[in-house]
């Protein structure tokens, strides 16, 4: 009996927790430049993000005896560590507590979802759960969008042809620099994410040589023209890079470093005013 009333209190606990944390958002304002990189790996997956007002969150996921578990290695996944249970369920919540207008220019809150198993095996997983899901992802059907307040992208091992033929479809592709010139709508592939370190060689010291800015400023006109957004991992946690990508309106800055880029980007923001 003893322990039923400790566990009871216990779960009590937690879910005032949880509460406070969702309170603790609403004064945040969205960074919608901020992307939380390997988001499953901080304290509070999902809510440190929110807490510093990031609006892009990146998940990997393996597909472990019928179930999505979130990790960036096998020997990291526990059962209790799922899809569902870090960012679904915890979205859904949030949103329900802090709700988007339908015409909101602001873009929709980004769940980057990195598949790291064989594609075509992990996805029919995913699009099922995902529609559970359904009132709260930005979903196309029938050639339209119904908007919801996150988007879903799918990186890693991604099954392009599976996923296009989806309709209903609840997710989106994650193009490569590859994929600029690519015929696929926006709708389709709204990201492109690429290396870093794979296409330029400024490592966030000193001047970014000129030649390396046109290049970048080009990426990114080129992509928006295309009404795609554009991510690069791999990136030094530097400010002067930051401040370049800021420069050349890059979508999505990826850190590890969530206070650092918030404070950053809020710096940036008081800036402008």
């Amino acid at each position: 009996m003893f322990h039923s009333k400790f566990l009871s209190v216990i779960l009590l606990a937690l879910a005032c927790y949880q509460s406070v944390c969702l309170a603790e958002q609403g004064k945040q304002a969205p960074q919608f430049q901020a992307h939380a990189h390997n988001d499953y790996r901080h304290r509070r997956p999902l809510w440190d993000a929110l807490k510093n007002g990031f609006w892009s969150v990146e998940a990997d996921i393996f597909l472990v005896d019928g179930e999505l578990l979130v990790g960036h290695s096998r020997s990291e996944l526990s059962r209790e560590r799922t899809l569902r249970t870090l960012y679904l369920k915890p979205l859904k919540e949030y949103f329900k507590k802090h709700p988007l207008k339908t015409d909101e220019k602001s873009p929709p809150f980004t769940l980057l979802i990195d598949i790291k198993t064989d594609g075509e095996d992990v996805y029919p997983v995913l699009r099922n759960q995902l529609r559970e899901y359904e009132g709260l992802l930005c979903t196309y059907q029938d050639g339209k969008m119904i908007r919801g307040p996150v988007q879903v992208v799918i990186s890693g091992d991604r099954p392009k042809e599976m996923i296009e033929a989806d309709n209903p479809r609840y997710a989106g592709i994650d193009g490569r620099l590859s994929d600029l010139n690519s015929d696929q709508p926006s709708d389709l592939m709204p990201l492109i994410s690429d290396r870093w370190t794979s296409h330029f060689e400024y490592r966030g010291k000193g001047k970014m040589p000129e030649a390396e800015k046109v290049k970048l400023r080009e990426i990114v006109k080129q992509a928006h023209a295309a009404g795609r957004r554009v991510r690069f991992w791999a990136t030094p946690e530097s400010e002067e890079l930051w401040q370049e990508l800021v420069n050349a309106e890059v979508d999505h800055i990826n850190t590890d470093e969530l206070e650092k880029l918030s404070a950053f980007l809020m710096r940036q923001t008081n800036e402008r005013r």
